[in-house]
């Protein structure tokens, strides 16, 4: 090869074109994200704690009920707060997705990323000038209006499903929720340490949420100034990709083309000009259902640690959240490890028994070594999502990506609004006879959504036999 250098989900980089890796951008967001997210949290448990607190002070309450008051008080904002979250969206995303497909791909980066950094704001100055908890609802809105996290994923997916081919795409997909992780850990370490340090007459929290402003504004510059859209790589080409799974090897074509090529004699691959649509509907079902899944034990998982028997600290609430990003690390070596011998559909399974599996446990956790037993056997969790999405890019073309990934991410978090509404509300009605109820059905309904992936499984396992995969 020479002086070439080599990127390991790129292929060869004969000119470095390192500006078209989205990297830097999830990185700078995901580590202010981590740190408002820690900061959102302890800002409201102090806020609601002054005002439970001061309520009872002409007649004291035993510290249990208190402590109770709180947590439905802190239950009650995030209810509302991720409904503005989640609904927002739903008017802005799917059309920055089109305008991306259309026009430019950044635009659905961008003006997310602009999001962000309003809501980042917001916080600050409620920390500085001691507003209440309900201007935070604005922020939500802020960001949901401008793509949120809908838009600005389905954005950072696309560029990176453009830029990879079929057969290394889920690594590629991987390899950036491992930058996402590692961010996103390394900003939950330091949250807590952040968070007590004043400056001046100022209230704890300051420190922290300047920081998560200032990387915020680091990634929406990055993200204008530097980042350029890399050229798609999904298009036909001499090289050789082998299936996992079949017989035979295969020469990758892009859905866009209709030449088929056959190699060392072998029949050429199933046309995709109609994608599999029954295919694309049952990943979307295991997708959302596993999503319900996770989306509830996340949400209720920070109440969870708060209270008793746990009652953790500001500096354990952000170790903890750390234990949460630690998964993104151990997934990609899983994709890394798994892609070579396993097919898409037998990683999704393996990731859903793994969550599962840490969620049915996490139910019983009484000690602080329990939680992070749990949390290291769902060392496997973020491989479902990730790998659906490259599934389903392998089978519609590169001009649909972003709306695609968009549709995928909008009903994502549609139900991600319910099942925040309704596991709060049953972690409320549970959490004095037995708080882990909700982990509980986390549990039942990540093997549920196995289902759907099964019969995935099955059909595709049917192809090779008959010999071609067009629509039927």
């Amino acid at each position: 090869m020479g002086s070439e250098t080599i990127c390991p989900w790129r292929g060869p980089l004969p000119h470095l074109q390192v500006w078209t890796w989205i990297e830097p951008v999830v990185a700078t967001s995901q580590l202010a994200t981590s740190l408002y997210d820690a900061g959102l949290l302890l800002v409201v448990k102090a806020s609601f704690a002054v005002g439970v607190f001061s309520n009872h002070s002409t007649s004291p309450s035993p510290r249990g009920a208190l402590e109770d008051q709180e947590q439905k008080a802190i239950s009650n904002f995030y209810i509302i707060y991720n409904l503005v979250m989640g609904l927002a969206p739903l008017l802005s995303a799917y059309g920055l997705g089109w305008l991306s497909d259309r026009y430019h791909r950044k635009i659905s980066i961008c003006v997310p990323l602009l999001g962000f950094l309003l809501s980042r704001l917001t916080l600050l100055l409620k920390v500085l000038l001691d507003w209440p908890v309900e201007v935070l609802y604005g922020a939500a809105a802020l960001t949901g209006l401008c793509g949120g996290f809908s838009a600005f994923w389905s954005g950072v997916m696309a560029l990176g499903s453009l830029g990879s081919s079929e057969g290394r795409r889920s690594l590629r997909l991987i390899v950036i929720d491992l930058t996402l992780g590692l961010a996103g850990f390394c900003g939950s370490m330091a949250s807590g340490h952040l968070f007590k340090q004043k400056v001046g007459n100022a209230g704890q929290g300051l420190v922290l949420t300047a920081c998560s402003l200032s990387c915020a504004t680091c990634a929406l510059f990055y993200s204008l100034l530097v980042l350029k859209v890399p050229e798609s790589k999904a298009k036909p080409s001499k090289a050789v990709d082998t299936v996992s799974g079949t017989v035979g090897t295969y020469v990758t074509l892009d859905p866009d083309q209709t030449d088929r090529q056959s190699v060392a004699g072998h029949p050429p691959p199933p046309a995709k000009a109609k994608p599999k649509t029954p295919i694309i509907a049952l990943l979307f079902a295991g997708a959302i259902i596993y999503d319900l899944a996770v989306v509830g034990a996340v949400d209720v998982m920070p109440l969870f640690v708060l209270r008793e028997p746990l009652s953790w600290n500001q500096v354990q609430v952000g170790y903890g959240m750390a234990s949460g990003y630690s998964i993104f690390i151990t997934s990609f070596l899983g994709v890394l490890v798994f892609s070579r011998y396993l097919q898409d559909t037998t990683m999704v399974m393996i990731g859903m028994v793994s969550f599962a599996s840490g969620a049915l446990l996490l139910a019983f956790a009484k000690e602080t070594y329990v939680f992070y037993i749990a949390r290291a056997i769902m060392l496997f969790a973020l491989i479902p999502i990730t790998t659906i999405r490259s599934a389903m890019s392998k089978l519609i073309k590169g001009s649909s990506y972003g709306k695609v990934f968009v549709i995928l991410q909008l009903s994502l978090a549609l139900t991600g609004v319910v099942t925040s509404t309704v596991y709060n509300k049953i972690y409320q009605l549970t959490m004095e006879k037995f708080a882990g109820t909700c982990f509980a059905l986390s549990s039942f309904l990540s093997f549920l959504a196995i289902i759907p992936i099964g019969i995935v499984a099955y059909k595709q396992a049917s192809w090779p036999q008959h010999g071609d995969v067009a629509e039927k």
